[in-house]
């Protein structure tokens, strides 16, 4: 029988072989875009008045590329449109939309990327939170590299910007379980729909493919928009890939721990937290990262421990997040499953910015 030191450095090795490869092919996109190309930049906007200003600043100064920006104010109860509205009295390359009342079976960020769609003109279509801050050349570089690889589809992970212990203890389990626990790291060699990814803070689609699939109609009922759409274009044999989104984009997702927690909740039930898949992942993130804290002095243990350690800030490196964050790794696995445990057994349905919604599993 297996000593349980020896079955735990094991869990840690997986990770650990898998992460270097991807940190080692990580994409960066450098590529120039083709010529003609068009830009839609398109935010939902919900009560994001503290956002909305800075994120249209850095959208209208793209270089290298031109570029439309499209606001879908949906339904906000603060300043978001007059601020929007006053930007666009300035510069005619943005817009402010107001969304429709949302439809049955429909989430609402969903419905607001849908109804901008289809208002867009621009040959690209790419789609950031208000809280996204875009580098100066981040549509052009996204663009090149769609076009340079033949894609339907390109995402990122923005610079996660941290400023809380309790952010500390959430967000970096992204890119940790993107690049450790992902075969391909997203990247458009791994076809199968099954190993895509994306973020949805970060999406860029070649707006024929993007409409040939459905676009965000054929994924409504969803809340994970980024992941849901990139295997839908994948079931269609078109290709996506993730990139190197550190140099492209930074984001603040959240302002602490209280409103960490639902946003990562509420799309939970789409990812890990399902009833076959939960007791899996439980192994595989506890019995590397948590389990070998309870085996030392064991020398195995304390191997498996360097592994996922390195790992870690071999990845906090890369994606440009604090450093400071690295000696919390063990809590914010133990976070990442309370979060998906939650998800899973709790009754009540997901909900964001006012809005309930069934619990749904990503197409």
């Amino acid at each position: 029988m297996i000593e349980p030191a020896s079955a735990a450095l094991a869990l840690a090795a997986l990770p650990a072989a898998l992460g270097a490869l991807n940190l080692a092919l990580l994409p960066r996109a450098t590529a120039a875009p083709p010529p003609g190309a068009l830009v839609s930049i398109l935010i939902p906007a919900r009560d994001e008045a503290g956002n909305i200003e800075a994120c249209l600043a850095a959208a209208l100064a793209q270089q290298g590329v031109a570029v439309e920006v499209l606001v879908m104010d949906d339904g906000s109860t603060d300043a978001t449109p007059a601020l929007v509205r006053a930007l666009a009295a300035a510069d005619p390359r943005l817009r402010l939309l107001a969304a429709p009342p949302l439809p049955p079976g429909w989430t609402g960020k969903v419905h607001a990327c849908a109804r901008l769609a289809e208002a867009a003109s621009g040959s690209h279509l790419l789609f950031i939170d208000a809280d996204v801050r875009l580098a100066p050349d981040a549509a052009a570089r996204l663009t090149g590299h769609a076009a340079a690889r033949n894609l339907a589809m390109v995402s990122g992970v923005p610079r996660q910007r941290i400023g809380s212990v309790g952010e500390a203890l959430t967000v970096p389990a992204i890119n940790l379980l993107l690049l450790g626990y992902l075969p391909g790291g997203g990247r458009a060699g791994t076809r199968k729909a099954s190993l895509a990814a994306a973020c949805g803070q970060l999406v860029l689609a070649e707006a024929a493919a993007y409409r040939a699939v459905g676009g965000h109609g054929s994924i409504r009922a969803v809340l994970h928009d980024g992941l849901a759409l990139a295997r839908r274009l994948r079931g269609a044999g078109l290709r996506t890939e993730v990139v190197d989104g550190a140099p492209l984009a930074e984001c603040r997702m959240y302002g602490g721990f209280r409103e960490a927690w639902p946003g990562f909740l509420k799309n939970a039930r789409e990812g890990m937290a399902t009833p076959l898949g939960l007791p899996v992942w439980t192994v595989l993130l506890a019995g590397a990262h948590l389990w070998p804290w309870f085996l030392l002095p064991a020398p195995a243990a304390a191997l498996a421990l360097l592994l996922t350690l390195g790992l870690r800030a071999a990845i906090t490196l890369r994606a440009r997040e604090p450093l400071w964050t690295i000696p919390l790794h063990p809590l914010t696995m133990a976070v990442a499953l309370a979060i998906q445990w939650t998800a899973l057994l709790r009754r009540r349905p997901a909900g964001w910015k006012g809005r309930a919604y069934p619990s749904t599993k990503a197409a």
